[in-house]
């Protein structure tokens, strides 16, 4: 891989598996893509046999009552998009067409893994075009009650900064950070899970909600003990999975973001929110370009210059 150039798959990656809210069967295909075509749902098996498409940035956002849903002026496209999502830029794939024949995406194990093992499996390749990165250039913040999630301009690349608090004596108040580093994403976040509690099962059944949830796919918590036979994959699973969907939430800036990302007691709604108060105020953020760079002896870092003209919100 060529530092500062945008990626793409080197080759098809397809998974199959079940929508966690709809329950349904569906079929999701990453393809390869030219340069700055950038990250692109299609979904298929529409009646009348027509297809429809959307990249994926701010814009695109339907929904975020109990995942992140992609649609236009037309609907709702895709449901549950934040785990391919996370994959994707966890992994630093500039260009893909993400295919899907359902209305959601798989749920696969609850977490980002199953795609994480896709994308390492057919690889990634260089394009001829620079990575384009947004840079934030002043802090920029929202609330929601006792939720609060701010950009604030960093230094050292990306980072998320989380904290979760549950009134359960199996969570209680969890923080973490991530580097923004592929292997660590790869290590660290990639295999946590969504979480929901069992005395909530009810009322997402009745709204339409949870129907494809299992513990084969859902860390389930009752009142005094984790459901899953295996138990959680790390002590604090919860806000890692949190990080996790903030890294698919972020990526519909449409490019990877130079800057810090903190979040209280965050979820989609509120990264959402963030993001679009981010991109609203132009001011706050520029369209920056990596160069190679001749790295020091034990060093790899990347030159990042501004870019000419400036990125904005309605540049497609």
């Amino acid at each position: 891989m060529k530092l500062g150039k945008q990626t793409t798959l080197c080759d098809q990656a397809v998974l199959t598996g079940i929508g966690v809210h709809s329950g349904l069967p569906v079929t999701l295909a990453l393809h390869p893509a030219e340069a700055d075509a950038g990250i692109r749902f299609v979904r298929t098996g529409l009646p009348g046999s027509r297809d429809r498409e959307i990249k994926v940035d701010t814009r695109s956002v339907t929904a975020t009552e109990f995942a992140t849903v992609l649609g236009d002026a037309s609907g709702p496209l895709v449901s549950t998009a934040e785990h391919i999502l996370a994959a994707l830029r966890g992994l630093g794939v500039d260009n893909t067409l993400v295919e899907i024949d359902g209305p959601e995406v798989p749920i696969m194990d609850g977490s980002a893994a199953a795609f994480v093992r896709a994308i390492d499996h057919v690889g990634l390749k260089s394009l001829a075009a620079p990575r384009r990165f947004i840079r934030v250039l002043k802090p920029v913040s929202v609330a929601t009650g006792d939720a609060v999630a701010e950009f604030r301009p960093y230094s050292r690349g990306f980072r998320i900064e989380a904290a979760i608090e549950f009134d359960h004596p199996l969570i209680g108040r969890q923080t973490i950070a991530y580097d923004g580093r592929p292997e660590t994403f790869r290590r660290d976040f990639a295999r946590a899970r969504t979480f929901g509690f069992m005395r909530d099962v009810s009322k997402l059944w009745s709204a339409g909600y949870a129907l494809g949830a299992s513990l084969e796919n859902t860390l389930v918590i009752s009142d005094s003990r984790i459901l899953n036979p295996e138990g959680t994959r790390f002590p604090d699973e919860f806000v890692r999975h949190k990080v996790l969907d903030a890294i698919g939430d972020l990526a519909l800036a449409g490019a990877p973001i130079l800057g810090l990302y903190r979040s209280v007691r965050g979820g989609h709604r509120l990264n959402h929110a963030a993001l679009s108060a981010l991109m609203a105020d132009t001011s706050a953020w520029t369209l920056a370009e990596a160069e190679p760079v001749r790295p020091a002896r034990g060093q790899g870092d990347l030159a990042v210059r501004q870019a000419v003209p400036a990125y904005a919100p309605d540049v497609s």
